[in-house]
This record gives structure tokens, sequence and C-alpha cells, in this order.
């Protein structure tokens, strides 16, 4: 869930919607499922982030507080986990085209704007890293946070 607002303006309710969603939910799937891969001998988790884990983002304090949760979950799983062959890694994904994003029109195509690739995502493109973590050609990659973001704009001097 991404529901921007001010910190004085982020009431119980709206913290503990993105706590339970962003953080407790996940949790509980990795609780509740993963021990049965180990058992079966490997698999593979892999989380959805977000840029806004690591950059800070105007409005979105408790999103980008509870999606950098995630990816520190993401990081202990994969050293809880990897010894019995699950792997857990994370895409952190930018700007992305998606249904729920037009809660505030041109909001992504204005974030897309700001990226090297000067455009936001396809929902496919993210469903690609996605993909590519949880298939065997990833099989070396462990507790790593993917960046699908478009890239960063340089700094003019």
């Amino acid at each position: 869930v991404y529901k921007f607002g001010a910190t004085a303006d982020t009431d119980d309710a709206l913290f503990d919607e993105h706590v339970n969603i962003n953080v407790r939910a996940p949790f509980i799937l990795v609780q509740r499922l993963v021990p049965a891969m180990a058992e079966h001998g490997g698999g593979a988790v892999v989380n959805v982030s977000t840029l806004a884990a690591s950059v800070a983002a105007r409005g979105a304090g408790i999103y980008g507080a509870t999606k950098a949760a995630l990816e520190q979950l993401t990081r202990v799983w994969a050293d809880e986990f990897g010894t019995s062959g699950v792997r857990v890694n994370a895409v952190a994904a930018g700007p992305t085209d998606t249904p729920g994003a037009g809660v505030l029109p041109g909001l992504v195509e204005g974030l897309g704007a700001t990226t090297a690739l000067g455009r936001p995502a396809d929902a496919r493109e993210i469903a690609r890293a996605i993909v590519f973590l949880a298939s065997p050609e990833a099989s070396y990659v462990n507790g790593a946070v993917l960046h699908a973001t478009g890239g960063q704009l340089a700094i003019a001097p």
C-alpha cells in the first residue's frame, strides 16, 4: 500500500495499514511458507520494494520506512534461510505505470521524467526483474535488492 501524506497528517490507522500490508504480511508469509520450502530443498522469495526505501520522497515517509524495513528483512531472511537453499531477494521498483498509480494525476509520469530513462516503467518491466530473481539464472543471488528504477540522473556541475 502507498498512501502519501505528511507525518503530521498520518493518523494511527494509516500508519497501521502501511505496517500491516508492507511489513507484517510479508513477514507472516515467509514465517509460514519458507520453512516448508527449506524442507523441500530450496526455493526463492522475491519481495517488492521501492526506490522510496532508500531515497527520501516527500509525503512518503511511512511508505518508504515500511519498504526499508522489508529490505532489511530481505537481508536477514537471506542469511536465515540461505543455507537451506532458499534465496531471498527484493526488487526496488521506480515509478511504474500501474492501475493504482493513478491516485494523483500525472504523478507517475512526473516521477518517470526524473529518471535517466526519462519515463516510468511498464509493470511488465518490473515483473521481468522479479522473474529473473526467482529463476535459476539468479542461483547465486541472495540478499540483494535489485534497483529497477530507470537510473538516476547525474547532477550537473
